[in-house]
């Protein structure tokens, strides 16, 4: 199977052992991103403003791929409280509105103490 690694200065470096994104066919499978300024700086603020640098990082890494938020179908987000769910969603539908698949869940704690995390599946342009 052959796998091409994405990686852009656009969005923050992966902070572990892993890339931004994987292209496998015509599939693109993304890392989670979490609220990191392409500098690497963690944006320390509310839910709405870290769902709208998470969301621009997911862009970023996509067109890298060939790709946009618009061709993904599937999303998996992490929230550190379902308290953030409503504005949360305030801010993931301006992004996402072809309305892709999608799975939120709760969980105790993610990296860098961010409130949110999202990773997608998307298919090239």
């Amino acid at each position: 199977m052959k796998q091409k690694i994405i990686h852009t200065n656009d969005a923050p470096s992966a902070i572990g052992p892993y890339s931004q994104a994987i292209v496998v066919g015509d599939f693109i499978f993304t890392s989670g991103q979490i609220p990191l300024l392409p500098n690497g700086e963690f944006l320390d603020s509310d839910i709405k403003a870290q769902t709208h640098q998470v969301c621009e990082n997911l862009q970023a890494v996509l067109e890298a791929a060939q790709s946009d938020l618009t061709h993904t179908v599937k999303v998996t987000v992490y929230l550190s409280d379902m308290c953030y769910f409503s504005e949360f969603n305030e801010v993931y539908a301006k992004y996402f509105s072809h309305k892709p698949a999608r799975s939120t869940v709760a969980v105790k704690q993610l990296p860098k103490d961010s409130k949110v995390e999202i990773e997608c599946v998307a298919v090239k342009k």
